[in-house]
């Protein structure tokens, strides 16, 4: 079989002894991925019951040991802790890290700075942008999933080698843009988690019966008119200047909960601001709503 690998960096074999650290949702699941295309899983780690049942499920046979131990004798290490962890794991396994392994962690936030102290490993940085379960349904999930990768040049070849096995496509993400790329991930899915569950509580609180099949086709139109046309695809008072349902809206929302007309302030302006960058608003239609939305943050005490 030939090499995907290039020489000048190092030759390993064709299928990989891989090691996985982190037998949560995430490192399973990546570990049977790799299995599945040939690679065999030689130890894993798991540091609580649950992610004992995982690597049980997901990795059958493969033994539970240290993170150590995991690191001292594989050819590719997963590192599949969360993000806060994972200096503190680079520094417990340091000294088990050999020249020439492969290390790869999947944390979105950090690069392959975090990988520093493995000294003559080969690193590399491979987020999965996907949500995981922790459970064999994932595997059909990382089909065409984007990975966002990192890695030195020589490198690349092995990194896109590894994504492609799992079912992902690598997309190539810049050391210094790291932090960047995953707040604009997290502010995206996390907040749209936040902002359809105020959706919902509102609805509930209106007396829908059965308030996510009545938002299901707006919201999934919304945001599929927003990947493919951007800020053309605004909609709704705001964007129109419609100055009087805004104000309805606002009064209206002073008594809901969990912070939803703050939400819908915050919203508001930069929803505002946006249509009128775009040319959708004109600043004359524009300034009642900006004074409405300025007289209301003061009465509300709602932070700017």
């Amino acid at each position: 079989m030939t090499s995907l690998y290039p020489a000048d960096v190092v030759t390993p074999p064709p299928r990989l002894r891989v090691g996985v650290i982190g037998s949560g949702r995430v490192g399973a699941v990546l570990g049977a991925a790799l299995r599945r295309t040939g690679h065999p899983v030689v130890a894993c780690s798991a540091r609580t019951d649950l992610s004992r049942v995982r690597a049980e499920a997901l990795l059958p046979g493969v033994p539970i040991v240290t993170p150590a131990e995991v690191a001292h004798d594989c050819d590719l290490l997963l590192l599949t802790v969360p993000d806060d962890r994972l200096a503190e794991v680079v520094g417990d396994i340091a000294g088990q890290v050999h020249a020439g392994q492969i290390v790869m962690h999947v944390s979105g936030h950090h690069g392959l700075a975090a990988l520093s102290p493995l000294s003559g490993s080969l690193p590399i940085a491979a987020h999965p942008v996907m949500t995981f379960t922790g459970t064999s349904l994932d595997l059909d999930r990382l089909e065409d999933c984007p990975f966002g990768v990192t890695a030195p040049d020589a490198l690349r070849p092995i990194a896109e080698a590894l994504v492609v096995e799992m079912g992902g496509e690598p997309v190539w993400v810049d050391e210094g843009a790291r932090t960047t790329y995953h707040a604009a991930l997290a502010h995206g899915a996390n907040h749209l988690v936040t902002l359809v569950a105020q959706t919902l509580d509102l609805l509930a609180a209106a007396g829908v019966q059965d308030p996510a099949r009545l938002a299901r086709p707006l919201l999934t139109a919304a945001l599929d008119n927003a990947l493919r046309e951007g800020d053309t695809a605004l909609t709704g008072p705001v964007a129109r200047g419609d100055v009087a349902t805004v104000r309805a809206h606002l009064a209206d929302l002073a008594d809901a909960d969990s912070g939803t007309l703050e939400a819908y302030l915050v919203m508001a302006r930069i929803t505002l601001d946006r249509a009128l960058a775009s040319g959708m608003l004109t600043a004359a239609a524009a300034e009642p709503i900006v004074q409405l939305l300025a007289v209301t943050d003061s009465g509300s005490g709602a932070r700017p």
